[in-house]
């Protein structure tokens, strides 16, 4: 795929992005488990890859040093925004925003991170294995990588396939068909693709329980049946079901040969 066809792509999933409802809340929950990573590691250098529209700058401030890498141009020049107006960020770390892909851009970056974020990212990539790669070549031996994707094995997918809706946990949903996420992984699938990218898997599971699709969660929070509470209760069911939370996540290091 040309540079000019992944520029064009990731400008139309900025807009479908910003058009899901549920997916400001999804987030939220996503932003929840990157928190809990970040203070129990407490990594010093970051690179962030695919900061969408909240960079991890706004939440969390306890680095030196955060690299941010966005293709999209209205992700980027928001990221610029949040951090010239954090005068935390500004005055007391250093932040690089460089507006490529991972794949293009290793050359730009120093390396040697403590964590490399890559959230919500690697079902949408076309060459899945092309940035994992890429990653590994930022990693040094003691480099933490974070992934999480979307869940092939989420309750909402499981109803479906029970209902008749749809034929395999695998098939993509009106909802990634709009997103143009050309793959959905389970944990044996994302695991396999670590493994086969050069790292080792330190630590695996799943997030916030979904019932239901993004658009029937979203009239459930706008009715005010999905309260505070609610969500907050589908967050620590995952205790109870661990391979079926909405999203899962893995967290890397490079092998050693």
């Amino acid at each position: 795929m040309s540079l000019t066809t992944k520029q064009q792509e990731i400008e139309a999933y900025q807009s479908a992005y910003s058009a899901s409802n549920f997916e400001v809340i999804q987030a939220q929950y996503r932003k929840r488990l990157l928190l809990e990573l970040l203070e129990t590691h407490q990594p010093k250098r970051i690179l962030e890859v695919g900061c969408g529209w909240d960079t991890i700058a706004n939440s969390w401030q306890s680095f030196e040093h955060l690299c941010i890498v966005e293709p999209g141009s209205e992700f980027a020049e928001k990221a610029r925004q949040d951090v010239a107006q954090n005068n935390k960020v500004k005055q007391n770390n250093k932040v690089k925003i460089v507006q490529h892909f991972l794949e293009e851009a290793t050359e730009q970056l120093q390396g040697d991170y403590d964590l490399i974020l890559l959230s919500s990212l690697l079902h949408e990539v076309p060459d899945v294995e092309a940035l994992m790669l890429s990653a590994k070549a930022l990693c040094s031996a003691h480099t933490l990588v974070h992934v999480n994707v979307p869940n092939a094995k989420s309750m909402h997918r499981l109803l479906a396939l029970e209902m008749g809706l749809i034929d395999t946990l695998y098939a993509l949903s009106e909802l990634q068909k709009t997103f143009k996420q050309p793959r959905i992984f389970d944990l044996q699938s994302l695991k396999t693709l670590a493994d086969l990218t050069g790292f080792t898997v330190v630590s695996e599971g799943s997030f916030f329980m979904k019932p239901f699709t993004h658009a029937q969660m979203h009239t459930l929070a706008q009715s005010g049946f999905a309260n505070q509470a609610m969500l907050d209760g589908l967050w620590a069911l995952t205790k109870h079901f661990p391979e079926n939370g909405s999203e899962i996540y893995i967290n890397l290091q490079r092998k050693e040969s």
